[in-house]
């Protein structure tokens, strides 16, 4: 999974050593030696996960979609974004700590109605 790419469609194969990459930082990163270029390119499709190649060449809009399952695969790319949080329990989860502390909260006996309200509540 790249960090770079949040959307990565395809996996990239760098023809200097081989291996599979989601982008060009993720060579950069691992790698000691830069990605070498090349006109023919090897794509593994992430969606029906099969391999092709395309001519970097001679690349044109049609290009864009798997031979396989016609993902479109390029697309604009997504980067994660730096966000400010607060780490707290889930809520959805477990609600049955969750208390408004802006309502007062009373609690009342039956022996501490009034008659009006005893007589409200007893329906007469």
């Amino acid at each position: 999974m790249c960090k770079h790419i949040l959307n990565a469609q395809v996996s990239i194969r760098a023809p200097c050593c081989k291996l599979w990459f989601d982008c060009a930082e993720c060579h950069a990163e691992t790698q000691s030696h830069e990605l070498a270029k090349t006109n023919e390119m090897v794509f593994v499709c992430k969606k029906c996960k099969k391999a092709f190649r395309k001519d970097m060449s001679n690349y044109e809009e049609s290009d864009e979609f798997c031979p396989h399952c016609d993902n479109h695969y390029v697309i604009e790319a997504k980067t994660p974004q730096a966000v400010v949080g607060v780490e707290a329990e889930d809520a959805r989860i477990d609600s049955r700590m969750i208390k408004d502390e802006r309502i007062k909260q009373t609690q009342r006996s039956a022996f501490e109605l009034t008659p009006d309200e005893e007589a409200e509540l007893l329906g007469v």
